[in-house]
């Protein structure tokens, strides 16, 4: 459970919702006022889940201003009065659920804040921060960021320095959004705004700053510290930088949670490293989408769950997060090695002919230095979405056998 009181002292408990349960739509709705001294809402005959695991029963709940002070048996408020009606009969009644690896960044500052696809799936929660977070910002990095954008220039300019996490957070709650809101701070992040994109270990000064950073956030409302090690500039960070982010992190009760550095060949290794940053960084281990990709690898399953319950039964905090479908959706770019994109120049050296001679030798090779997910995922199990240049629509929804 994400302590969400925590990010209420930075003001944004963005929007109350009628009850802290989510109603699938088409109740029929009654709106007679009610004598004092009853309910503001009953929500009657509806299947209740509650939210701990118990098996689902038929039942009444009933409110009182955002507070839930009775959940009964499906009948027994019948009689009750009421402000307000809900008859969720054939309809499901659950906590509003929470959306551990939110993206609606771009929704939250400068687009639709109420997100209304979320909204009406019942999720009441997102939280953001896989990997990197629009804040804080070097001086570098915002310049990089809003070139030739004016409105992004415009929003992002307190984004910039000491706290420009805590300003993201007000920017979020001045534009207005449905769900609660929290996040962690990107990985990438703090290591982008100590050393920019370049690969290579800190100096001892650049480490300084990602700790600086890291309890800066910390202090603004940060959950913890959200890493995704496959994709640059995550990618370069080392387990011993990212054990330093965490001890950093760690007095305020941070949590490390991780797109993790191998879901697939090197699953075993992956995890084995997620658990380290957690012991010696002094932290919670919470594992994104926990999965082994490859129909090579899946036979490692068994083996990465057995190591997080051993981690448990040893007396360290770690969990993991599954999402219930069996395919992926990520940048294509995530199918080249990371270092074609050190010092942001990724675009230039797949047009420099030499450069791009070389990636594709090492893609060919398996010599990568990361992960490829369309080698995992296999040319047919690849489908490519989301074209901008006209010229390549006819390619879109085809998969990269079929392109080739």
């Amino acid at each position: 459970m994400i302590p969400l009181h925590r990010f209420a002292r930075r003001r944004l408990a963005l929007a109350a919702l009628i009850a802290p349960f989510a109603v699938a739509c088409g109740g029929r709705v009654s709106t007679t006022p009610a004598p004092a001294e009853s309910y503001d809402l009953v929500i009657s005959n509806g299947r209740v889940y509650d939210g701990a695991g118990n098996p689902w029963s038929y039942g009444d709940i009933a409110v009182i201003g955002d507070r839930i002070v009775r959940v009964a048996p499906a009948g027994t408020l019948g009689d009750a009065r009421a402000a307000r009606r809900i008859d969720a009969r054939g309809l499901a009644v659950a906590p509003g659920f929470i959306d551990i690896q939110g993206q609606s960044e771009d929704a939250f500052l400068v687009g639709d804040g109420r997100v209304v696809s979320k909204i009406t799936q019942g999720i009441t929660t997102e939280i953001l921060g896989e990997g990197s977070t629009p804040a804080p910002l070097s001086a570098a990095m915002y310049a990089t960021r809003t070139a030739g954008d004016t409105t992004a220039a415009r929003i992002r300019a307190p984004f910039v320095g000491e706290h420009g996490f805590a300003h993201w957070l007000d920017a979020m709650a001045a534009h207005g959004v449905a769900p609660n809101v929290g996040s962690f701070l990107g990985a990438a992040t703090v290591r982008r705004y100590a050393k920019g994109t370049a690969e290579g270990t800190p100096t001892t000064s650049e480490l300084d700053t990602m700790r600086a950073v890291t309890r800066r956030a910390m202090e603004d409302g940060a959950f913890g510290v959200g890493s995704a090690l496959i994709y640059p500039p995550g990618a370069y960070a080392s387990t011993e930088e990212l054990i330093e982010i965490a001890k950093a992190m760690a007095p305020y009760g941070g949590i490390y949670i991780t797109h993790m550095r191998s879901e697939g060949d090197r699953v075993i290794e992956a995890t084995a490293e997620a658990l380290r940053i957690g012991r010696e960084g002094g932290v919670p281990v919470e594992i994104y989408h926990l999965k082994v990709a490859g129909q090579r690898n899946w036979s490692k399953a068994p083996q990465v769950v057995a190591m997080i319950d051993s981690a448990r039964r040893a007396g360290q905090d770690v969990g993991a997060t599954m999402y219930p479908y069996t395919a992926g959706q990520t940048d294509l770019a995530s199918c080249l090695p990371p270092s074609a994109a050190a010092n942001g120049k990724l675009l230039d050296n797949l047009r420099d002919p030499a450069s791009r001679a070389r990636i594709k030798a090492a893609m060919i090779a398996g010599t990568t230095g990361g992960e490829s997910l369309c080698d995992l995922a296999t040319a047919h199990g690849t489908m490519v979405v989301g074209f901008r240049d006209s010229t390549m629509k006819k390619f879109e929804g085809l998969r990269l056998d079929e392109i080739a």
